[in-house]
C-alpha cells in the first residue's frame, strides 16, 4: 500500500548510512546512523571544526537545561527551519522542522531563491520556545511552541515591513521586552544601522516606536545579523560585519538598552584559514562555560558552523584563542570538547542517506519551494520513495525555475552519492535525476526519448540568469534493462568537483560526462538530490521508485 508522507514532521529522522565501499557492491544496506564522510567529535575528548559541516547558515543556539537547540535560515527550502538537536555543542542530530509549507503559501508555491526565512532567532522564555525570522519583502515573524521537535504555531506577523531583518528578542528582569533588528540595503534602501523596538510581554506584537541605537557605518560595514542578551547589567548586541566571506564578529555593549553603545572586534580570521568567522550564537553551559557558534562562508559548501570557547575579560567576550592577548580572539581547528554535567552524549551527525524504509520522509531532505502531495509518496513497508513526474512550469528555461527538486545540503568537503531507482514512464519526455544545485548546476539523467530510455549528463551555468542548459551525446539503455533498477552516482572531489557515473549492477560504475564545478545558490550552499518531471500535460504520470540514497 503506498502511504503518504505526512504533513507533520516527526521527532526522529529515518535514515541510515552506508557502510564504506567504494566501487564494491553498494546493494547491502548501512547499518549505523553515524555519518561516513564527517564526525566531528575525535572520540578523544577533543573535537574539529565545523561542528556542522553543512549549510546550516546564520545559525543561532539555546541552552534549555542539559539540551541544546539550533535553527537557521532556510530561505524558499520546505519544509523550513530544521531544528537541531545536542547534549554537548558537538554532536547535533535534526529533531524536526517549524512548518512543512512556508506562508504566505501561494508566494511559495514557485521558487524563490534567496527569499524566504532569512536568519532566525530562538529562545526559550514562560516554558515556551520562541523563533523569530525576518521575510525581507513582508515582516517579522514569530512562532511558538512547548516542543522544539514541534509542532509549532502558525506564524504571526509581528511587523509588517519591507527590509526589517535579522529580529532577536530579550526580556528584561523587569518583564518589559525588545526586539533588535537589522535593515536590508536591497530592500530597505540603507544598511549597516542596528534599531531596538518595545516588545509586549508575550512576544507577540510591537508596541512602541522603533530606535536606531548602532550605526556601524565608520567602523563595522555591513552591520547585521544582531542577537540580544544580558549580562551583568550590561545589554549585549552580538552581531557580524565587514561581509559574510572576510568579515568578523563585533560586539556592543550598553547600561542602557536603547544606548548608547560602544563596540569592539570580539574575532576575526587572525592568522587562521577560516575566513569571516562572525555571525551566530552565545551560548553556555550546564557547568558554567561559555561558547560561541558561528558560520564560515565555503562557496558551493554553504556556510558551515564551527563551534568556539568563548571567556570574558572586562565585561567584554573573547572568542576563540587569544594568542597576543588583546582580546580579539580567532577560531580554534580542534579544542577540547565543552565540558557537560551528566552522561556523556554518543557520536551524532545530521542524516545524509535515506533508506526510505519508514513512512517518514528523513528530516534532511526539503524541496525547493511549497511541496504538493501529489509530487512524492513514501511507501515504507516496501522500503521505496516513489516520485512521480510533474510538469515543468510555463515557460520553462532551466531548473532554477522547478519547484519539485528534493534536495539536502552537501555533508563534507569529500564525498560520494549513490542512489538506486527504478523509472517507470508513461509518456515521451518524462525524466528522473540525480541533481548538484546551484547557480550553476549539473545532473545525471535518464529519460524516455523515443521509446527508449537513454543516460545524459546535462550542464546550466549560470542557471540564476535563466540560461539554457547543455546535454552531452545520451548513452542508450539496453532494452534488457528497461524496468529493472539502475544506479546513479555523483563522486564530490576537494573543492566540490563533482564526477557523475552509473551502473546496471552497482558494482561497476561507468563515468558519464565531464566533471562539473559546483556553485553555490542564493544565500545557500549547493545542494544534492532528485527530481521526476515531464515536458508534456497528460492525465497521468510516470514515476520512479527510489530505494534509497546513500552518501558515503
Amino acid at each position: 500500500m503506498l502511504i503518504r508522507i505526512p504533513l507533520l514532521t516527526k521527532l526522529a529522522a529515518a535514515c541510515l548510512l552506508l557502510a564504506p565501499c567504494a566501487n564494491a557492491q553498494t546493494s547491502a544496506p548501512p547499518t549505523s546512523s553515524l555519518s561516513e564522510v564527517w564526525v566531528p567529535d575525535l572520540g578523544n575528548g577533543t573535537y574539529k571544526n565545523p561542528v556542522l559541516y553543512a549549510d546550516y547558515s546564520d545559525p543561532d543556539a539555546i541552552r534549555v537545561g542539559d539540551d541544546f537547540y539550533l535553527t537557521s535560515s532556510s530561505f524558499n527550502c520546505a519544509p523550513g527551519l530544521q531544528i537541531l538537536h545536542s547534549k554537548d555543542l558537538v554532536n547535533w542530530s535534526i529533531i524536526g522542522t517549524v512548518f512543512r509549507q512556508q506562508p504566505p503559501i501561494a508566494r511559495y508555491q514557485e521558487p524563490q531563491h534567496g527569499n524566504g526565512v532569512w536568519a532566525p532567532a530562538i529562545r526559550y522564555h514562560n516554558k515556551k520556545f520562541y523563533i523569530y525570522y525576518p521575510d525581507p519583502d513582508l515582516g517579522i515573524f514569530v512562532t511558538t511552541a512547548t516542543n522544539p521537535a514541534g509542532p509549532w504555531s502558525a506564524p504571526v506577523c509581528v511587523k509588517e515591513a519591507k527590509g526589517w531583518i535579522d529580529p532577536c528578542p530579550l526580556w528584561d528582569e523587569d518583564g518589559k521586552a525588545y526586539l533588535v533588528h537589522g535593515f536590508a540595503g536591497s530592500r530597505a534602501g540603507i544598511k549597516t544601522i542596528l534599531a531596538v523596538s518595545p516588545m509586549s510581554a508575550d512576544g507577540l506584537q510591537l508596541i512602541g516606536d522603533d530606535a536606531l541605537v548602532f550605526d556601524g557605518h565608520a567602523q563595522h560595514p555591513t552591520l547585521e545579523g544582531p542577537k540580544f542578551y544580558k549580562r551583568n547589567g550590561y545589554y549585549y548586541i552580538f552581531a557580524p560585519a565587514g561581509g559574510v566571506t572576510p568579515g568578523w564578529q563585533a560586539v556592543m555593549r550598553s547600561r542602557n538598552v536603547f544606548g548608547p553603545y560602544e563596540d569592539r572586534i570580539v574575532m576575526d580570521q587572525g592568522k587562521t584559514p577560516v575566513n569571516g568567522p562572525h555571525q551566530g550564537a552565545w551560548v553556555d553551559t550546564n557547568t558554567g562555560e561559555d561558547w560561541f557558534m558561528h558560520f564560515q562562508d565555503q562557496g558551493p559548501y554553504g556556510r558551515v558552523v564551527h563551534l568556539q570557547p568563548m571567556t570574558w575579560k572586562n565585561d567584554w567576550p573573547v572568542i576563540g584563542e587569544d594568542p597576543d592577548g588583546d582580546g580579539k580572539g580567532q577560531p580554534v581547528l580542534t579544542y577540547r570538547k565543552p565540558k557537560i554535567k551528566g552522561k556523556a552524549q554518543p557520536l551524532a551527525t545530521p542524516p545524509t542517506s535515506d533508506e526510505f524504509s519508514t513512512n517518514d520522509l528523513g528530516l534532511q531532505w526539503q524541496w525547493h519551494a511549497n511541496p504538493q502531495d501529489y509530487w512524492a509518496y513514501l511507501n515504507g513497508p516496501q522500503g521505496y520513495l516513489r516520485l512521480y513526474s510533474v510538469m515543468l512550469p510555463e515557460g520553462f528555461r532551466n531548473f532554477w525555475q522547478v519547484p519539485n527538486l528534493l534536495m539536502q545540503k552537501l555533508p563534507a568537503d569529500v564525498f560520494t552519492t549513490t542512489t538506486k531507482l527504478t523509472f517507470t514512464p508513461r509518456i515521451e519526455g518524462e525524466k528522473v535525476g540525480l541533481i548538484i544545485m546551484g547557480m550553476d548546476y549539473a545532473y545525471l539523467s535518464l529519460t524516455n526519448q523515443n521509446g527508449k530510455l537513454q543516460l545524459s549528463q546535462t550542464v546550466c551555468k549560470n542557471a540564476d540568469k535563466l540560461a539554457p542548459e547543455t546535454t552531452a551525446a545520451a548513452v542508450e539503455v539496453p532494452a534488457a534493462q528497461a524496468g529493472q533498477p539502475i544506479y546513479l552516482r555523483v563522486a564530490v572531489k576537494q573543492g566540490a568537483k563533482c564526477q557523475f557515473s552509473y551502473s546496471f549492477d552497482g558494482q561497476r560504475f561507468q563515468d558519464l560526462g565531464t566533471e562539473f564545478q559546483a556553485r553555490e545558490g542564493r544565500w545557500i550552499g549547493a545542494k544534492m538530490g532528485l527530481f521526476c518531471t515531464r515536458t508534456v500535460k497528460f492525465n497521468d504520470a510516470g514515476s520512479a521508485d527510489v530505494d534509497w540514497f546513500r552518501v558515503e
